[in-house]
């Protein structure tokens, strides 16, 4: 059975098809397709798994390529951009092509920047096989690759013909890439639905087992919660911007190790607990609560304390963050479970005692 998401942007609306098995099953995709070529976006852990059943069920006609990127957000570069471009540069692909991301949540950044730029924009499809790509970064039409010094500052809003979400792929995820996607699903509790939290925080054991049902429905709430924000701010000139609960921290934090330390969901479960702090020190979210926000990140398996860093080291990559307006951080902070505010109030001695707290995060 498949369920169906409405991302509902006029003229740019799709789909978000979500079920068990997907990947693999004929004519799955044959009603998003404008020609007759395809160029495959995907990584090489990926292509073992998937590529074959994915290649299996297009059409006999279609004329299909692939290009093969390394894996890890330290590849997720210009770079490696020019790479799938030249690929679709020999391969002589046409306006009418499509490109289908098949991977996670660097390989539909990469893809999507790809399809928004070549030939001023081409059929775009996303196939997530990670929990942080099923339930983000594959919905919303946020496409990108970082820059040295700072995370997706390279990109645009592009958004696919359909999101393709197969749980059924997360049974191959390494625990630790699982792990690192709940931490997105536990954002969505946090900045939206303070009943999803309470949802996430009673079957925490189930979503780590991966059962379906409970999967499918934290996937399915996700993609619900996050529709219903894009489809109110499709290019986060206001709303969208709380779905950065976290990661303003947390984008510094990953651009200050080089990319190389954390996961992004790593990042953002930090980020996220270092937000409910400062919202803590302002005295907004009740102790209790960022206390809550901390024990569930921590349950879920994810660091809640960030690593050995120069807090003005952090702080410095934090100014960088696309949200800076003016030169003034803006950051999404909680009132509580459930209700997030995009503000610049919190002084910057203030955002320096959380990023000194290290350890202590959320503790009275």
């Amino acid at each position: 059975m498949t369920n169906e998401i409405d991302v509902d942007l006029g003229e740019r609306s799709y789909s978000i098809r979500l079920g068990v098995n997907l990947i693999g099953q004929p004519s799955l995709l044959d009603e998003y397709f404008s020609g007759t070529q395809a160029l495959i976006v995907t990584n090489d852990a990926v292509k073992e798994l998937y590529l074959d059943a994915l290649i299996s069920s297009l059409p006999n006609s279609m004329k299909i390529n692939t290009v093969i990127v390394p894996d890890g957000e330290a590849y997720k570069t210009l770079e490696t951009y020019a790479r799938v471009i030249d690929k679709l540069v020999e391969t002589r692909h046409n306006r009418t092509t499509t490109v289908i991301a098949l991977g996670g949540g660097v390989i539909g950044d990469l893809a999507g920047f790809a399809a928004a730029t070549y030939q001023r924009g081409v059929t775009f499809v996303q196939i997530p096989t990670t929990l942080l790509a099923l339930v983000d970064s594959a919905v919303g039409g946020k496409t990108a690759v970082n820059h040295a010094h700072g995370k997706n500052l390279i990109g645009t809003f592009y958004q696919p013909r359909c999101v393709i979400a197969d749980v059924a792929t997360l049974r191959t995820l390494p625990e630790r890439e699982l792990r690192a996607g709940l931490a997105e699903v536990i954002k969505y509790g946090v900045i939206y639905d303070s009943q999803f939290f309470d949802w996430i925080d009673e079957q925490l054991e189930r979503l780590v087992k991966i059962e379906t049902d409970a999967m499918i429905h934290a996937v399915r709430r996700s993609c619900q919660i996050k529709a219903s924000i894009v489809q109110a701010d499709e290019r986060e000139l206001g709303k969208r911007a709380i779905l950065n609960y976290g990661h303003t921290f947390g984008h510094a934090l990953e651009a200050v190790t080089g990319y190389q330390q954390l996961l992004h969901g790593e990042a953002v479960a930090i980020g996220m607990v270092m937000a409910a702090d400062l919202s803590m020190r302002l005295g907004w979210l009740p102790t209790t609560q960022a206390s809550r926000i901390r024990d569930l990140v921590k349950r879920a398996g994810l660091p809640v304390s960030p690593p050995s860093l120069s807090s003005s080291a952090v702080f410095d990559a934090m100014n960088m963050d696309k949200k800076v307006v003016d030169g003034q951080i803006r950051l999404v902070l909680a009132k509580g479970i459930g209700e997030v505010i995009v503000t610049d109030e919190a002084s910057t001695e203030t955002i320096f005692e959380t990023l000194d707290a290290k350890d202590d995060l959320c503790l009275a």
